[in-house]
């Protein structure tokens, strides 16, 4: 991306050291990017004047003793306070959170949904969510929610953020271009953006119409899993997610910014743009993740390893062994175990699992789910491969097979997912799924050796 290609009147640093103009490599670090020179202090963070009239003003991802504090010093043009201004409760029907449990809408079962239709234009980031599924409670700040976007319209001089979670973003059709406070990331199908709590923004469609999955996060942040046994290589490695370096607007434009707060939405009107953040640094920031990166670990020998080996990342819960939420990716990779069932084999599970096709074929459901759709199997609730996928595994010659042009996600949790409205009555629902079991059938034989 090229300077010419920034929005009108946003300014963004010349200088990074990420391998992708615009950006910075790094999991976790503590960054620092400055779009103008000098406007970054050194040797302190909250000198009494700051260069060229900036306000030094702090962002908090976690509580100031935590073991290792999330937060970022931002330099700008006015204090957020100057973006704030009296509230007036808004309704965005279709974005719900938890607790949101429909006594019309039975949660309990095997589900699958054909893509949601993109539908009539003038969608933007906000009136095009949709949400599916939520579990736990917003306001104790514990559990989730999934969502489907479609958004065809930019956000014009309107803005957001959500006080309640921090937003996975997985892009299935379409880019996306967020314009925050502290930099630009543009997304597309195969790559991942992850938005903090706080974080102010603006979403632009740069190609359209756009489809996507978004995973929200109350609890606890999102971070790389420990990788224990497998070692210190392979899976998500941080020099692959990429932060934004500094751009700021200066822009005297009547604007709205609308706040996600306990599950509600409340918009305020300001007389300028809130992204004015001109230097930045910290480790608190808004990330992009080329999904393509990701370096999948396997069986080599005999069995189906759990899919935990597949954790892109991981939000804790206050549960050790359990997630608040595990993303998972399943995508292109090498089945070469001998003498094994090699699909995921059927199971009950503690875990709700929702999962969505980003593109390809799935090789535990080769027939229904297709890109855009979504599937969830809730907690306890058995699951496994269809008729066809077992048959085909049961009898496959063994030999290293290539399983490619595929790109799934699963999202876990350690809370049960309970169904919107809007899945159970409203989206595509594949009100046959349940029968994909149905042709299984009884193979057993008393015989001695029989298999």
């Amino acid at each position: 991306m090229t300077r010419h290609d920034l929005p009108q009147g946003m300014i963004r640093a010349t200088s990074t050291t990420g391998t992708h103009e615009g950006y910075m490599p790094g999991w976790a670090n503590d960054f620092e990017t400055e779009a103008l020179p000098g406007a970054l202090p050194q040797g302190m963070n909250s000198p009494q004047k700051c260069e060229y009239g900036l306000y030094g003003e702090q962002l908090s991802g976690t509580a100031f003793t935590d073991v290792r504090p999330e937060r970022t010093w931002c330099y700008r043009i006015r204090p957020s306070v100057k973006h704030s201004a009296r509230y007036t409760k808004i309704d965005l029907p279709n974005w719900k959170s938890a607790p949101n449990v429909d006594p019309d809408v039975i949660s309990l079962g095997q589900y699958r949904w054909d893509p949601v239709p993109v539908g009539e234009t003038g969608q933007t980031w906000l009136t095009g969510m949709r949400t599916m599924t939520t579990a736990g409670d917003v306001n104790t700040q514990v559990g989730m929610a999934s969502h489907i976007y479609t958004v065809t319209e930019s956000m014009q001089d309107a803005y957001f953020f959500s006080a309640d979670s921090e937003l996975l973003v997985i892009p299935q059709e379409g880019r996306l271009r967020f314009c925050t406070e502290l930099g630009i990331i543009d997304v597309e199908p195969k790559e991942i953006a992850i938005l903090p709590r706080g974080l102010v923004y603006r979403v632009e469609v740069l190609e359209g119409p756009c489809r996507g999955f978004v995973c929200e996060n109350y609890g606890q942040k999102f971070a790389l899993p420990g990788r224990g046994p497998i070692g210190a290589n392979c899976m998500a490695n941080p020099r692959d997610f990429k932060a934004p370096v500094a751009a700021y607007e200066d822009r005297e434009v009547p604007s709205t910014l609308t706040i996600k707060w306990c599950g509600q939405f409340h918009e305020t009107t300001i007389g300028q743009s809130p992204l004015d953040v001109v230097a930045w640094h910290g480790n608190y920031a808004p990330y992009k993740y080329d999904l393509r990166t990701y370096c999948p670990v396997g069986a080599i020998l005999f069995d189906h390893p759990d899919p935990s080996i597949f954790t892109v990342l991981t939000a804790p819960s206050g549960v050790p062994g359990t997630a608040n939420i595990d993303f998972v990716l399943f995508r292109e990779r090498w089945m070469v175990a001998e003498n094994t069932f090699r699909p995921p084999w059927y199971h009950k599970n503690i875990m709700s699992e929702l999962m969505g096709n980003i593109y390809g074929q799935y090789d535990a459901k080769p027939q229904g789910f297709v890109p855009g759709g979504m599937s969830l199997h809730n907690m306890m609730i058995p699951h496994g491969p269809d008729r066809n996928a077992f048959e085909g595994a049961s009898n496959a010659n063994l030999g290293p097979d290539k399983l490619d042009n595929t790109m799934s996600f699963m999202i876990e949790t350690r809370f049960p997912q309970h169904l919107t409205q809007f899945a159970g009555q409203e989206a595509p629902l594949q009100d046959d799924y349940i029968d994909c079991w149905e042709s299984l059938e009884k193979k057993f034989d008393g015989t001695p050796g029989k298999k």
